[in-house]
């Protein structure tokens, strides 16, 4: 065991985006913590397309807020009504690769899923989880498909 449970002895990343791939990679990332006795953080990025003007943004847009609605629902699709106890979950401004490499500063590992939404809608986009792979500054755990976490021993 690294420390206990939100002693910030260490800590893993998880990128959320909303998509069933980044719910996976919560899954795993929550196993893991839980397992190695480490802290769990859910990060997720908002950005402006280089294709948007300002003139085109209806001024009542709050993507922040909006990001962070996505990500307590995915939080709550996920855990339901009982997260793991210390979990934190931060919304950035920045491009998805970019705000997860950041983010993992320091962090043992950084867990994402292997497809986001893609576009405008989603922030992780399939590129991210290549982009983080090869420029995070801790291990990488790319999660495929849809298998469950080991259940853990008592």
């Amino acid at each position: 065991m690294v420390g206990g449970p939100g002693t910030g002895a260490g800590r893993i990343v998880v990128g959320v985006d909303g998509s069933p791939s980044s719910e996976q990679a919560l899954r795993w990332g929550a196993n893991l913590a839980a397992m190695m006795g480490v802290r769990l953080e859910a990060v997720t990025a908002w950005d402006f397309p280089a294709s948007y003007g300002f003139g085109s943004v209806p001024q009542d847009w709050d993507p922040a807020g909006d990001m962070r609605k996505v990500l307590d629902e995915t939080v709550r699709a996920v855990f339901g009504d009982h997260p793991p106890a210390g979990l934190q979950r931060q919304v950035r401004e920045g491009g998805a690769a970019r705000v997860l490499i950041e983010a993992s500063q320091g962090a043992i590992m950084l867990v994402v899923g292997s497809r986001g939404h893609g576009g405008f809608a989603g922030l992780l986009l399939g590129s991210v989880s290549a982009n983080v792979a090869e420029h995070a500054p801790c291990p990488v755990l790319v999660i495929h498909g849809d298998q469950a976490p080991p259940a853990r021993s008592a």
